[in-house]
């Protein structure tokens, strides 16, 4: 994700951040490298100028070239000026309380992912304790209804559907009357959609909205088609109104002009992104988080957050008894893996990692035999993955014809999980001084 601005920004940054004191034609040098960095992602031009001008205003001022850390001063700079482009906070969906009826109304263009993330914001209510429902109100795409239905089979939430209806209008009222009688308490209406932005779509758009008086109007858009995204962004915030706009493909975008320039363009906030094709990757958009992910720092708050979303407190503290008990079995550790591959791809774990962006790729992970380990630990009883040691030399050649690997990987692999439960013993006695320590103090205090 932003892979090319992440490496260019950070060595700018790099460049500035360890010295003892920076001049002015420091400052300039920097911030000319970003701004070339920005202008290759495809980031507004008018972005760019605001971005560059308010930067070195700031940053050439007393409290940068005469602070005690000049360096990670003018990072830091650079960091709260990225969160303010991307749009300063999280802005959530306003919606009503659960004994009132909420609309949201997804608009956007053929192909941008309007019908596959109306189906993921209904999962994202639904776990969230609301009650969604969805309304197939896109009457034009060949097959809209029928992909919304079984996407919403799927996720276990209601759809809406009137096969062959021709007024959009009268589908969204039927549906609040159904919604009404069955406790429903939000309405996710995926919308028509064109090729291109025409009369005749934002006039059925136009009254659709007058019908409904939406609490959100959502535009989906393409992240990937970068300026195209902020212009469609801007024409259907003149013609309709837009409340926030959720971005598709995020993890695929290398660039991020669209995300670096909508909220400046349009006025209008990033909502969610999409960063993958499960119904689950489908994420809350936190600029000062992504700024950091840009800049190289990590982000750990959501790797923790999407952890914990995963794997569940219970898992975790069942997990860490296990490591202080000295206890950690195979089977232990197949449960881990198979949680980290529900978290989404290992390369955007890594992105939020600090100073892993880019560092490692997804074939040098494949190539670490990651994918391999779940295949080899499969392939073996319930009491080898109890008890490892049990696993002598004719163990491992069936447990490698079993998996399709090697008596070396079965090998490597035994020797890896005996490096990790030793590490996880020395973490467990750490803590436990760490801990001991403290409470002294406390007593002592």
């Amino acid at each position: 994700m932003f892979d090319t601005l992440t490496t260019k920004v950070g060595d700018a940054l790099r460049f500035i951040s360890g010295k003892a004191t920076i001049t002015e034609k420091n400052i300039d040098d920097a911030v000319d490298a970003i701004k070339m960095a920005l202008l290759e992602a495809d980031v507004n031009l008018r972005v760019v100028r605001r971005f560059v001008n308010s930067t070195i205003e700031e940053a050439k001022g007393e409290k940068v070239l005469r602070s005690v850390h000049p360096g990670q001063q003018f990072v830091k700079i650079v960091h709260d000026k990225l969160a303010s482009f991307l749009g300063d906070a999280n802005q959530g969906l306003k919606l009503k309380g659960p004994d009132t009826l909420s609309t949201i109304l997804m608009l956007g263009l053929q192909g941008s992912g309007k019908t596959t993330s109306s189906a993921k914001l209904a999962l994202r209510l639904k776990k969230d304790g609301r009650k969604p429902m969805l309304i197939a109100c896109d009457l034009v795409r060949p097959a809209a209804i029928e992909q919304l239905a079984v996407l919403g089979s799927r996720l276990n939430v209601p759809v809406y559907r009137v096969d062959g209806a021709k007024d959009s209008v009268k589908v969204y009222k039927e549906a609040v009357s159904w919604a009404k009688r069955n406790l429903i308490d939000t309405l996710i209406v995926d919308t028509t959609g064109r090729l291109q932005i025409d009369e005749p779509m934002m006039q059925e758009l136009s009254a659709l909205k007058n019908a409904s008086s939406p609490d959100e109007l959502l535009l989906v858009a393409d992240s990937m088609t970068g300026q195209s995204a902020v212009d469609i962004a801007k024409s259907f915030d003149e013609k309709i109104g837009l409340t926030g706009v959720i971005l598709t493909k995020f993890d695929s975008d290398t660039r991020g002009g669209a995300a670096l320039s909508l909220k400046t363009i349009t006025g209008k906030p990033i909502k969610f992104v999409g960063v993958g094709e499960k119904p689950e990757d489908f994420e809350l958009f936190h600029p000062e988080r992504m700024a950091s992910r840009i800049l190289g720092m990590g982000d750990i708050v959501s790797l923790v957050e999407k952890a914990q979303e995963v794997i569940g407190q219970k898992e975790s503290l069942a997990f860490q008894k296990k490591m202080e008990k000295e206890t950690l079995t195979l089977e232990d550790w197949l449960t881990q893996l198979q949680s980290v591959k529900k978290m989404g791809s290992l390369q955007s774990m890594l992105d939020m990692i600090p100073g892993m962006s880019g560092q490692i790729s997804e074939q040098d992970i494949d190539n670490a035999n990651l994918k391999s380990q779940e295949a080899i630990i499969l392939s073996m009883t319930k009491k080898e993955r109890a008890n490892h040691l049990i696993i002598g030399p004719s163990r491992r050649a069936r447990i490698a014809r079993g998996s399709g690997t090697s008596v070396a990987e079965v090998a490597r692999l035994l020797k890896q999980f005996e490096k990790i439960k030793n590490m996880m013993k020395k973490m467990s006695k750490m803590n436990k001084k760490t801990n001991a320590m403290q409470a002294m103090r406390q007593g002592l205090w």
